[in-house]
């Protein structure tokens, strides 16, 4: 197959939206007929980023075949509608894993296991089998972290040889930062040459060089940048500041990165670029007028990462009901029963995040008796949607000790327990409930309503679930349980049906909105939202 391989890497500062400019590149060569796919190569040592705090690394993105990944893959997703696998993710931890592994199976019998050739060869063989298993035009990889990090070497070394192997089908595009001096009035583009003469010394020589600035770059100094770093001028491309990051691909196709790519790469120009859905959306974006304004209760505020696929997922939702989102986020740590009407009470809807642990819970929990006191629509996910359960059986049954065992391993009425594959579990990482499951929905309930069909297939992440044991008591008291595993009895959404919208589901609906295909229950609940603010 004559697959074409495309490496993004960074230089100068970590976070400059590489992930942004590999999912719209992969837009664009989408929107010419290519089939096209993405993975991303991070150099930490932990296997997954399933065990690490969202303050350290945002949130954990979960795929469809349940491996905990890198969030740059919930963009990947959002802009291609691509559904990726452990395949698009993999961490120097699973390198190292892999090759150990063959050690000790005898694999090298005889031979000095090292960086150079095994390592590099593992991460070779994970980027060229990807194109081998798919039936793939192009496959972008982007290589966390920056040039320069120890930790990158080896992908980087292994870039340089198929570089060289691949010829013509390989493609180098390094994205650099042109910082702006503010005293002295000038953008500066030195440490963009610092970052490509350290990529040339590997042996990388980039193709095609992406400047992202605040401000925008002149043509004088574009041309600059090319003749210090062999680059042809109009291979050196801006990436200013937008206003949304969907603007990003059209601001790429202005500068013709995509047919950049395939003169490169020489590869036909098979089809003009198709963009009139996505244009559509933007369009959308950029015209509404009124304005909806959401809460999103949570424990990770500081870190708006952390809820990257949430805040994405309204977004897309509130575009397509021809609204601007205001994204309110409120520390839970912050909210209870003295202060929740003054911190709730000017929105329109109100989202309670997902999480794990004790911290944060009450305030939760305070926010979910308001909203369902006073009619406001709410949309609990995953530990959002036990924190409903857990309110409801307090303050409605009267079960003023229910709990989580999560929370509480003593409680009397555990109305949210470990699940019972759970319980012998010790190791945490990769063992949660993972992946896409299905799920029955209920005749003429709000979720089969939105989707309009009675089976769907969900991505979860959790230990715990609602304790089948309390379902007829909560149901005899309203609470129904809408939504369940067709195959284990699972309770996966609980509905009030009595309100406006108050909806709680144990899965993670915003794993599978995009910009084309929003998640239909988002577009449910921003629906009751708008209707809510038009008539409060």
């Amino acid at each position: 197959m004559d697959t074409r391989y495309i490496f993004v890497t960074g230089g100068v500062v970590s976070s400059l939206g590489k992930g942004i400019i590999s999912s719209s590149l992969a837009r664009l060569l989408l929107s010419r007929g290519f089939r096209v796919t993405i993975q991303k190569f991070d150099p930490y040592l932990n296997i997954d980023p399933g065990t690490l705090n969202p303050y350290e690394h945002g949130e954990c993105y979960v795929t469809d075949d349940g491996f905990e990944t890198d969030l740059d893959l919930g963009h990947y997703e959002r802009f291609t509608d691509i559904i990726t696998t452990r395949a698009n993710s993999i961490t120097t931890g699973r390198i190292y894993q892999a090759v150990i592994d063959k050690e000790r199976k005898g694999d090298y019998l005889g031979k000095t296991v090292q960086i150079i050739p095994n390592i590099t060869d593992e991460i070779k063989r994970n980027i060229v089998n990807l194109g081998e298993t798919g039936d793939f035009d192009f496959i972008i990889t982007e290589i966390g972290g920056t040039v320069g990090d120890i930790e990158s070497t080896p992908f980087l070394e292994a870039v340089r040889q198929l570089k060289w192997e691949l010829d013509k089908r390989a493609l180098s595009l390094h994205l650099t930062y042109v910082p702006y001096l503010k005293a002295a009035k000038e953008l500066k583009t030195k440490p963009t040459q610092h970052s490509v003469k350290q990529l040339q010394s590997i042996g990388i020589q980039p193709d095609i060089l992406i400047l992202r600035s605040e401000l925008p770059i002149p043509q004088h100094m574009r041309e600059k940048v090319a003749q210090f770093c062999n680059v042809s001028s109009e291979a050196v491309i801006q990436s200013v500041d937008a206003s949304s990051i969907y603007h990003v691909p059209g601001m790429m196709h202005e500068q013709n990165l995509d047919g950049l790519v395939l003169d490169i790469t020489r590869t036909d120009h098979i089809n003009e670029p198709d963009h009139s859905a996505w244009n559509l959306f933007l369009q959308k974006l950029e015209t509404a007028h009124r304005t909806v304004r959401i809460g999103l209760v949570g424990k990770y505020v500081q870190l708006q990462d952390a809820y990257k696929s949430i805040s994405e997922s309204l977004i897309h939702a509130a575009t397509y009901c021809d609204h601007k989102l205001d994204l309110v986020y409120i520390n839970s740590e912050n909210v209870n029963d003295d202060n929740v009407e003054k911190t709730l009470s000017e929105l329109d809807g109100v989202v309670i995040a997902p999480g794990f642990g004790n911290r944060g819970i009450d305030g939760k929990l305070s926010a979910i008796k308001w909203c369902r006191e006073n009619d406001v629509p709410a949309f609990g996910i995953c530990l959002g949607m036990q924190c409903m359960v857990i309110e409801y059986a307090r303050n409605v049954l009267g079960m003023t000790e229910a709990n989580s065992t999560e929370m509480d391993p003593s409680t009397p009425n555990n109305v949210i327990d470990m699940m019972e594959s759970q319980k012998n579990i010790t190791d945490k990482g990769g063992t949660m409930r993972l992946g896409a499951y299905s799920c029955r929905l209920a005749d003429g309930s709000v979720a089969q309503k939105a989707y309009g069909t009675g089976i769907i297939r969900e991505r979860h992440r959790h230990r715990y679930e609602f304790n089948n044991k309390y379902r007829s008591l909560f149901e005899s008291a309203g609470l129904m349980c809408t939504g369940e595993n067709p195959e284990t009895g699972l309770v996966e959404i609980v509905e009030l049906p009595r309100l406006k919208w108050f909806v709680g589901t144990q899965y993670h609906p915003e794993y599978r909105s995009t910009v084309l295909h929003p998640n239909p229950l988002f577009m449910s609940f921003m629906k009751a939202a708008v209707e809510y603010s038009n008539h409060k």
